[in-house]
């Protein structure tokens, strides 16, 4: 797994991490293991970044699901055999040894779940407006119905903008911190501004999740992840999760 930082531990049997933006085969200014089509990128050059990917996880690219993301909070089951789902979703799970569930990114934050006892897992892609409409407590819900527990599950929120950097509108921070107040804060800088991870673990803990972990790098300060806030036009890097089989 050299091109994936590991999660923190999300228990036995359960295999994870976030991939950076070195080793791959895209050109700048997608350089160079973007993993998202759709941004403007060689599709080739990110099909072969995607095998590349689970390669170095162990897995075959047919093992890797991907999602269409539109900052909503649809989640779907990943069923065994099934490439993608059949439209768009920000989180899915599966109880398939195997299947590795991936998230893009590029300032969002990805979270990834697993009850280890019911052999469960999940992965949730979670920015602003994903934070707003609840996408994460929906995947804890779908899990539970499942047969997952919040009480086993654990959660590992992926990096993401931090809160020093995420500078928004006053009207805007209103409008997320009425619905979660958790994520309000103040920049570097003094002004308005967010913190994504900050309202994720407010959810994640009134969902009844206790064991939740965070990769506190950021987005915008990390040359080592892309960013759009940063960079503007840019890549795509992934958290995954995936049951061993």
């Amino acid at each position: 797994m050299s091109l994936v930082t590991p999660a923190a531990d999300l228990g036995d049997g359960v295999l994870g991490g976030f991939s950076g933006r070195a080793g791959g085969s895209s050109r700048p200014p997608y350089d160079s293991l973007n993993l998202g089509l759709g941004v403007g990128d060689d599709s080739a050059a990110v099909l072969a970044n995607r095998g590349a990917l689970a390669a170095a996880c162990g897995l075959a690219a047919a093992d890797l699901t991907w999602m269409r993301q539109v900052h909503g909070r649809d989640v779907w089951y990943a069923a065994s055999g099934l490439a993608a789902p059949p439209g768009p979703v920000d989180a899915m799970y599966t109880d398939r040894p195997g299947q590795a569930l991936c998230v893009l990114v590029a300032d969002c934050a990805p979270v990834l779940l697993a009850d280890q006892r019911a052999r469960i897992v999940g992965a949730a892609h979670a920015g602003r407006e994903g934070l707003v409409a609840g996408v994460v407590p929906a995947l804890v819900s779908a899990m539970i119905a499942a047969g997952a527990s919040p009480a086993r599950m654990r959660a590992v929120i992926g990096p993401a903008i931090c809160g020093r950097c995420y500078e928004v509108p006053a009207e805007l921070q209103a409008r997320v911190g009425a619905l979660v107040p958790a994520a309000t804060c103040s920049t570097a800088a003094g002004s308005c501004g967010l913190d994504i991870a900050a309202g994720l673990q407010a959810q994640l803990a009134a969902a009844g999740v206790a064991s939740i972990d965070t990769d506190d790098r950021c987005t915008r300060e990390s040359p080592s992840l892309y960013s759009y806030r940063r960079d503007g036009r840019t890549g795509r890097f992934a958290g995954l999760v995936w049951l061993a089989a």
